[in-house]
């Protein structure tokens, strides 16, 4: 079997990946989710005029000249807490009270923050003390002879958040396409919606197949092999936003192979599977999925991961991944994870891709292929500089649990130390 390029394979199975319908989200369900349709703000933010300090509502005029030598005095005429309405204006020669938060009442037009500030005549001020130690109720009118000296001049709109100032009515707050984080999430409780339209995370079943697997820990005898790629598969589907379904192992049983395959195309959105893909191979998998669906078993010109089945299983994308585990998960790095991202309403489907400096030779023979060498970078002196992650067979799992990025070699004799290279950017 011809070799396919990586890029015809990818856009082979792309093309046949959709995205799912959207549907109606509680917002604080939506994290990670694509939202399905633009979000207005149906009110401004803030609502209504309030204070960015802890201080005193004046008028700017009234400071003019004040200093810490030469301060304005001026009357308190009443306290005023965040979540209380205005009802005292400020007159000339007055002031009140306000917490971070609270209204700007009518007269108004600066806030002069308490650190520049000393009320006396028998009251405390906001973090400043008086000649009085007790301290009076925040909610509590002030006494009559209550004043504060103000020791610095404000201009007019001084600590004052303006309506709108975040967002104004009718402004576009969340565009369709966004992928939801937790600023997200708060911008549009903050705007009072707490349902929207978005594309679910995929369901995907992982099941491994195979009498020679072992997943309960128990001693191996000559033969049997532990189930790796089952767990990584499942932990990389859901770092990737999807609801992973658990398929454990299923027997190599072809009625129980094609009952595991029927039962998650009806109940998820895609199934994956690893093993089974390569020529030569005689798996049940393959003579199941070959009955009961439409594959297409490929030779991908890439190293690791080579082999690589895809198809539908009544109308469920299915991916045969390569057996050997650092095949398996580089192959769900460069196929699935795109895919799986697309189906979820992505429209950046594929990993991050940068320019690096090789801080060590990454060696590779000519053989037609790609290779995917796993290296583990770090970010210096405006660079990123790779090395290789340890052993770069596609059974050393360890050196892929210690990568960060996917090396792109293209088919040559490898990259020298202090040449270029593109890497894949692995995580997250």
């Amino acid at each position: 079997m011809a070799l396919i390029p990586l890029e015809e394979a990818q856009k082979h199975i792309f093309e046949q990946i959709s995205c799912l319908s959207a549907a109606e989200v509680a917002v604080d369900e939506a994290l990670g989710l694509v939202t399905a349709q633009d979000i207005a703000s149906p009110e401004p933010i803030p609502a209504w005029d309030n204070t960015a300090m802890d201080g005193f509502a004046v008028r700017s005029s009234d400071t003019i000249g004040a200093s810490e030598q030469t301060p304005v005095v001026l009357e308190v005429v009443g306290t005023l807490p965040a979540g209380a309405q205005p009802e005292t204006p400020v007159q000339q020669g007055q002031a009140i009270r306000i917490m971070t938060g609270a209204p700007i009442p009518p007269g108004a037009d600066s806030v002069v923050q308490v650190e520049l500030t000393r009320s006396f005549a028998g009251t405390t001020s906001l973090g400043a003390t008086s000649s009085n130690s007790d301290s009076p109720n925040p909610a509590a009118a002030p006494s009559e002879a209550e004043q504060v000296e103000i020791f610095q001049q404000v201009q007019p709109g001084t600590h004052i958040r303006r309506a709108g100032e975040d967002l104004t009515a009718g402004q576009l707050a969340v565009p369709a396409q966004t992928c939801l984080t937790p600023a997200h999430l708060g911008v549009l409780s903050s705007i009072g919606v707490t349902k929207i339209s978005a594309y679910p995370k995929p369901r995907v079943a992982v099941f491994s197949t195979g009498d020679e697997l072992i997943s309960d820990g128990s001693p191996l005898e000559i033969g049997q092999i532990r189930d790796s790629n089952r767990i990584a598969i499942i932990s990389l589907a859901q770092e990737a936003q999807c609801e992973p379904i658990n398929g454990g192992v299923i027997p190599d049983d072809e009625t129980a192979i094609g009952e595991a395959f029927l039962k998650h195309a009806q109940t998820c959105d895609a199934i994956i599977t690893t093993g089974g893909v390569s020529m030569g191979d005689y798996d049940y998998v393959k003579v199941v999925l070959d009955r009961i669906g439409q594959m297409r078993w490929m030779q991908i010109a890439i190293r690791p991961a080579k082999p690589l089945a895809f198809g539908t299983v009544s109308g469920t994308p299915v991916f045969g991944l390569p057996g050997n585990p650092v095949s398996c998960m580089v192959s769900f790095e460069l196929f699935a994870r795109p895919a799986l991202r697309k189906m979820a309403g992505h429209t950046q489907i594929q990993r991050l891709r940068r320019r690096g400096i090789a801080a060590e030779a990454l060696p590779r023979r000519s053989d037609g292929k790609t290779h995917f060498a796993r290296v583990s970078w770090n970010y210096s002196d405006g660079q990123f500089w790779l090395r290789s992650a340890g052993g770069q067979g596609s059974h050393q799992l360890s050196g892929m649990a210690a990568a960060n990025g996917l090396a792109v070699l293209a088919d040559s004799d490898g990259i020298a130390q202090g040449e270029e290279v593109e890497f894949i950017q692995l995580g997250g």
